[in-house]
């Protein structure tokens, strides 16, 4: 079983920063590709940000490149995202995902775990 919870949303202005980190109860999927989500109100989850197993490749969707850095510690079972220059359009809900593949894809369905979210606000 895969358990993910995420930390570290909060409310900042724009122009500040904030760090996401995911913890992964579950060993297994440090074999996994890993992802952040975000869900803004009335709308669909989008993709933000995807790790491969090992850290090699990331891609990022691209409002945020040069943004947001996502990372993970496999010794310590940890996804993090780390968000600088926040807009008020990256207001949402941060979910972040286990890939089903060592590799991170940008759609929903290459997903099969889900965290229960943490809210990220920013003020104008």
């Amino acid at each position: 079983q895969v358990l993910l919870v995420e930390s570290g949303g909060g409310l900042v202005q724009a122009g500040g920063s904030l760090r996401l980190a995911c913890t992964n109860s579950a060993r297994t999927s440090s074999n996994n590709g890993m992802g952040w989500f975000r869900q803004a109100p009335g709308k669909e989850r989008e993709f933000v940000a995807g790790i491969s197993w090992n850290g090699a490749i990331t891609r990022y969707e691209d409002s945020v490149k040069g943004r947001f850095t996502i990372s993970r510690d496999r010794t310590k079972n940890t996804l993090y995202l780390q968000m600088n220059s926040l807009k008020p359009d990256d207001t949402g809900v941060y979910y972040c995902a286990a890939s089903r593949s060592a590799v991170a894809a940008d759609s929903i369905s290459g997903y099969n775990y889900w965290g229960q979210g943490t809210q990220v606000t920013v003020s104008s």
